[in-house]
């Protein structure tokens, strides 16, 4: 029989939300033990993951208290403004961030988040990682979880912390029960250059056909001005646009998008999905807790999902921290009974405003477009309510984590 390897907590899933809290852990002193099928290697190549995430300021701040900041900062724009508005017409509603005042988030793309994570981990003492792997076996029992590998290795931990993304077999497996729904819409996402400066500022324009988004990116080694767009449309129209060519596909965006950008040229490659929405209720089971995307799936329309995953991450490190420093065992049910009340509220509140906003901004016809424009100019004229929303889309609303906070937990 092999060695047991023991760590604080097991992760299992290396993805964004994984590593981030592996690395939150570490910086803490607990040890965590990382399996994922995933190359590691691949995950950071070029053409892996074409898509941009807007970070929230709270989550920047947790990036500055763990070292991830300094890395990301050469490769992240700032959002100075969101300029939101129903198909283009009068009635748009702008969140402008004081000039003394943090940005309403941070746009990078995804692979220069993984390499930093990349970089991270690899000073992070407390943090291995078994990446090509797969688990073969799950065991659970009053002392802790054991996970067999493919290769015959065993790792064990009191804890099991699940970050595998929307289809985690391990949440599957262990039983937890999912409510979930397609839209019946895909996204479709991707990078231009374009003549015009953004000015760091994004765009959210809503068609009865989904949702279109310019979100603005550091200018590339060429000087060339960035961003990235995120397009939905319905699920019978996407296959056809994925087949168009190049130019056909700018045509169609330039439509979309109007002049605000200027000419326009792909700089990255497309990628399509389809979208659905997923919840669980319940976060935490018998020694093992969801994070990430394997507890939620929402619609990207406020750009919220890697945030709240982030969001998840922060409040299980302190849950644990605190946990460790007190002599608890980090599978107590009390201890994640804090998390799960933490956490759960939130997620839930999350998912079901992202839901109604996608439902909402759907709904086609002249009657609904005006009520919206009317509700939009509404918030305009409301400088507290304008003050909540801006206070939700940098993650400051709430109970924050300490990380979120800046400090130390």
């Amino acid at each position: 029989m092999s060695e047991i390897l023991r760590s604080d907590v097991l992760i299992s899933g290396g993805g964004l939300v994984g590593q981030a809290l592996a690395i939150a852990l570490s910086h803490h002193g607990l040890s965590s033990q990382i399996v994922d099928p995933a190359d590691p290697v691949a995950t950071i190549a070029p053409g892996f993951d074409g898509r941009a995430s807007a970070i929230a300021s709270a989550v920047w701040q947790m990036f500055g208290v763990l070292g991830l900041a300094d890395r990301l900062a050469p490769h992240g724009c700032p959002i100075r403004a969101i300029k939101v508005s129903d198909g283009g017409q009068a009635g748009e509603l702008d969140f402008v961030a004081d000039a003394d005042a943090p940005a309403l988030g941070t746009m990078v793309e995804n692979r220069q988040l993984r390499l930093a994570l990349a970089a991270a981990l690899a000073e992070a003492p407390l943090v291995r990682l078994f990446m090509p792997a797969k688990v073969v076996a799950r065991d659970v029992d009053a002392h802790g979880v054991t996970l067999t590998l493919a290769d015959g290795t065993r790792l064990a931990a009191p804890l099991l912390i699940v970050a595998e993304g929307r289809r985690s077999p391990t949440r599957d497996a262990a039983g937890f029960t999912i409510a979930n729904w397609s839209y019946h819409h895909h996204a479709m996402i991707g990078a231009v250059a374009h003549s015009r400066p953004h000015d760091q500022v994004a765009h959210e324009i809503f068609f009865p056909s989904g949702p279109f988004a310019l979100l603005p990116l550091v200018d590339d080694a060429e000087g060339r001005h960035r961003s990235a767009f995120v397009w939905t449309v319905s699920e019978q129209d996407g296959p056809g646009f994925a087949k168009l060519g190049d130019r056909g596909f700018l045509a169609e965006l330039g439509k979309r998008a109007g002049d605000i950008l200027g000419t326009m040229e792909l700089v990255a490659p497309r990628m399509t999905y389809p979208l659905g929405f997923h919840h669980s209720a319940q976060i935490v089971g018998d020694r093992i807790v969801l994070v990430g995307d394997a507890a939620h799936g929402i619609h990207p329309i406020a750009g919220q999902g890697l945030n709240l995953g982030l969001r998840d991450a922060a409040a299980l490190a302190e849950v644990l921290v605190d946990g460790a420093r007190t002599g608890l065992d980090l599978g107590d049910a009390a201890l994640l009974a804090r998390y799960q009340r933490w956490r759960g509220l939130d997620n839930l509140m999350v998912s079901l405003t992202t839901d109604g906003l996608t439902r909402l901004f759907g709904i086609p016809g002249r009657t609904a477009s005006f009520v919206r424009r009317t509700g939009l100019g509404a918030v305009q004229r409301m400088p507290a309510l304008k003050r909540f929303f801006m206070d939700e889309a940098r993650g400051e609303a709430g109970d924050l984590p300490r990380l979120l906070a800046g400090t130390e937990i």
